[in-house]
């Protein structure tokens, strides 16, 4: 069956429908991850959001355990050639199979390096996947124009406390859309962890008296999570130690009077530089973020920079004075990888007063 993709800009992409074949009207981002599509598909950062992976050949290896949530996330997926025929010793299925069971619309074999260049010199845009040969496109564009995918935060968290076992330090982690990992990554380290919905207020996570905070990555504008923002600030200033990547970077610095803006089209993939400021060393990272922290805004007696992205010079961490407190844009639980940046988790181990 065919598929369109249809941009706010009036460029139009013919394909096929891969998955579900009802329509949808979703933020376009692209995605440079030569690996680790189901990580992406799982990721709860990318609810409001269809990707597009530039990596030209997607699914050889099928459908396999390594899910970064219970679902998928995304609004819709776009690639240049889906395999059919995965081979994998852990293979479960397919992603045709696991698009429409999940009710999820894609498109494949469109060009999606004309995409991803016009993404990259337009700016990220809003788009329509459609199986309606019919459409009128001066009715959908001004559709795509009014879409914004609010606050989507909401919509990822979960619903209820749970607890993940362990004889080492007690850490809370708010969920705002967290990947797996995040947890994993602390228990396998020893960590009992305590998985606390978006919304628990600061007076429940303090009163639990944890030694030390975890503030995950989730989904959307930051500045859509007031009454977040206010509870963030509240554990700031408390004196657990706390530890926060990517969206819970951004709330953070929002929550101690910094700004934030959206990038032209973001920062999505397993290969991007990143320098840490105290010793000049660059780390390849995993990341997926459409905003970062503005630092011309920050405060310097509360925060200074800690690393900075090796290509456009963006801010990709902080470290706040006086406070046992350290934030990163990028994913040190990143997962397929790289790894280079997991000795963040025993950084904030060791502040917790514990060892690696």
């Amino acid at each position: 069956m065919k598929a369109f993709l249809i941009l706010e800009d009036g460029n139009v992409f013919t394909g096929t429908s891969i998955g579900s074949t009802r329509e949808v009207i979703s933020e376009i981002v692209f995605n440079t991850s030569m690996t680790g599509y189901l990580e992406v598909l799982t990721d709860p950062s990318y609810a409001g959001q269809a990707v597009v992976m530039t990596y030209p050949l997607i699914g050889n290896y099928g459908i396999t355990p390594d899910m970064e949530s219970d679902r998928p996330w995304v609004d819709g997926y776009i690639v240049r050639e889906l395999s059919r025929m995965p081979s994998n010793f852990r293979e479960e299925g397919t992603i045709q199979d696991f698009l429409t069971k999940h009710d999820i619309p894609g498109i494949a074999g469109i060009d999606t390096r004309a995409l991803t260049k016009i993404l990259r010199e337009k700016g990220t845009m809003n788009g329509m996947i459609t199986t309606d040969e019919n459409y009128n496109i001066e009715e959908i564009i001004p559709r795509l124009k009014a879409y914004t995918t609010g606050n989507v935060v909401d919509k990822v968290t979960c619903s209820e406390k749970r607890v993940l076992e362990g004889k080492g330090k007690k850490v809370a982690l708010m969920d705002f859309g967290a990947k797996n990992n995040i947890a994993q990554s602390l228990n396998k380290r020893g960590c009992e962890v305590t998985i606390y919905p978006a919304h628990t207020s600061a007076e429940e996570i303090l009163a639990a008296n944890p030694d030390g905070i975890m503030l995950s990555n989730g989904p959307g504008d930051p500045k859509e999570c007031k009454e977040i923002i206010a509870e963030v600030k509240k554990l700031y200033d408390s004196d657990t130690p706390i530890f926060a990547i990517c969206l819970g970077h951004q709330l953070m610095a929002l929550a101690t009077g910094a700004d934030t803006h959206k990038l032209k089209y973001g920062h999505r993939g397993g290969n991007h530089p990143v320098k840490d400021l105290k010793t000049n060393r660059v780390y390849i990272s995993s990341q997926n973020h459409g905003y970062v922290v503005d630092t011309d805004t920050l405060d310097e007696k509360i925060a200074k920079p800690a690393f900075v992205n090796v290509n456009d010079g963006t801010n990709e961490g902080l470290e706040y004075i006086g406070k046992n407190i350290f934030t990163v844009q990028f994913h040190p639980e990143a997962c397929p990888g790289p790894q280079d940046s997991a000795y963040l988790f025993d950084r904030f181990i060791e502040m917790m007063g514990g060892t690696k």
